[in-house]
């Protein structure tokens, strides 16, 4: 998209979401401007979705614009531009514009802030609404980093093996310790980078964070007399609790940190209020969360284990089946730690390759529509752009540019993920090294030997994606002679 079109594409969505004034924050995924509005009542969500260019919109608590992979980041630096911020920060508060209201103006903004708060009180979701954006929040920046380095990882291991098996000579050892030398820079220090994105989300200090995330390294710790778990007496562990501990630990120092703010003298806040923050909650991180964490999480492990090794191949089809919806709500940025927690627990996560098939029936869908609507041009035109990065494992412009607006293909989509699902979990042992994109890509990261049964998996979600989506999911409508807007 040329640069002309980036611009025309940001003035566009500013103008169907009320303006500049009207925005707090901008950033972006890997498929998504993701938007945080003052008064969402300014927003006209029909005016984004017609707007040439945008994929597709998720109105939740902040509002998701899809663009597609590439585009989204040039349209979200642009619009930073235009509001006169760096990518990714808060916009500075705008002038106070009530003087120049009118009475019912007034009236109007008082009702929309009261039926906001109505609502909010009335919606018993909006708690777990907040955490899930949290959540997405510390994790949506790293995405890329975890995909680099992973696909750097996963290159690693196959020379590593290639060197074991004797098919290439040891003169490779050195690249291979480059490569995990990279690879390590990401998944060695994870903690501190979600530590620092933590305190960005909670309003902390982000240094502050990021050493909360590394203490939980226990650097400087004797092996020889290790501090000890105070519930149990066996000794603490480095990285025991993991990036959930730390998540909820710097949770903790924004809240200690905001109140001293509030008591410490002005003169000495600068000196006093981050020692006392980071002695306060850096010893209730060691001794109080990291045993607590290591329980939780030892449990999150153990019971999507059990799920997949129990439920076999009915676990996968369940899992494969519903991991749309949970993208389209935004729910999937939950299982991140999780997947984090089992490769740093085990070596790898079997539920990343199962949840992958998604993707895959969606590749099996659009395929099928591709071969029953080729009069329908302007369906083509959205097939042609959106297709390709599904093969890469980039799912969001066929969800919402292509499926989910035809209905009955969305449908046919996620039966096609959860058949194919339903096969990696019944052929079993097969899991990612790290967290990367699904669908092709994701390869290299499965582990080693198990690399058939995961392209068997591919190739059975594009299957029952396409079968299911042939004979029971295109609409007649989508078969009619449509010719291109060329608007």
């Amino acid at each position: 998209m040329s640069n002309t079109n980036i611009e025309r594409l940001a003035r566009e969505i500013y103008a169907n979401v009320g303006g500049v004034k009207n925005v707090t924050h901008v950033m972006n995924c890997m498929t998504r401007v993701r938007l945080t509005v003052r008064d969402r009542n300014q927003a006209n969500i029909q005016g984004l979705k017609a707007t040439n260019g945008v994929l597709g919109v998720v109105d939740d608590d902040g509002i998701q614009v899809v663009v597609g992979p590439g585009v989204c980041t040039k349209v979200a630096e642009k619009m930073a531009e235009m509001a006169g911020v760096k990518p990714g920060e808060y916009f500075s508060a705008t002038e106070d514009h009530s003087s120049r209201l009118t009475d019912r103006q007034k009236v109007e903004a008082r009702a929309a802030e009261y039926k906001a708060k109505e609502k909010a009180k009335h919606n018993h979701n909006s708690g777990f609404k907040r955490v899930l954006k949290s959540i997405a929040n510390i994790f949506i920046p790293l995405i890329p980093v975890f995909v680099g380095a992973g696909l750097i990882g996963g290159i690693a291991a196959i020379f590593s093996n290639l060197m074991t098996a004797g098919d290439i000579g040891k003169e490779w050892g050195a690249i291979i310790t480059t490569l995990n030398i990279l690879k390590n820079g990401m998944f060695a220090y994870l903690v501190i980078y979600v530590g620092i994105n933590s305190a960005h989300e909670f309003g902390a200090t982000p240094g502050l964070g990021g050493v909360i995330g590394a203490a939980t390294m226990l650097t400087g710790m004797n092996p020889d007399a290790p501090l000890q778990n105070i519930f149990n007496g066996q000794p603490l562990t480095a990285g025991q609790g993991g990036i959930i501990g730390v998540i909820f630990a710097v949770w903790i120092l924004s809240l200690v940190e905001k109140k001293l703010h509030k008591v410490i003298p002005n003169s000495v806040d600068i000196i006093v209020t981050p020692t006392i923050a980071l002695l306060l909650v850096g010893l209730f991180t060691i001794f109080i969360v990291m045993p607590i964490a290591g329980l939780v999480s030892g449990a999150l492990v153990g019971s999507v284990t059990w799920v997949l090794d129990v439920g076999g191949a009915f676990s996968g089809f369940i899992l494969g089946l519903f991991f749309l919806p949970m993208v389209m709500f935004g729910m999937h940025q939950i299982l991140t730690p999780i997947h984090i927690e089992m490769i740093n627990t085990t070596g790898a996560t079997p539920l990343l390759p199962v949840l992958a098939m998604a993707g895959a029936g969606q590749v099996g869908a659009t395929i099928a529509l591709w071969v029953k609507c080729r009069k329908n041009k302007k369906l083509m035109q959205l097939i042609k752009g959106a297709l390709p990065v599904g093969f890469l494992g980039i799912g969001e412009p066929l969800i919402y540019g292509v499926t989910l607006p035809l209905g009955r293909p969305f449908i046919t989509a996620c039966i096609g993920g959860g058949i194919g699902g339903a096969v990696v979990a019944g052929i079993g042992q097969i899991g990612a090294i790290a967290i990367g994109p699904s669908g092709i890509p994701l390869i290299p990261l499965i582990t080693t030997g198990h690399w058939m049964g995961y392209i068997f998996g591919l190739l059975s979600g594009y299957a029952g994606g396409f079968l299911a989506t042939y004979f029971f999911g295109v609409p007649k409508d989508a078969m009619k002679p449509t010719e291109i807007d060329e608007k």
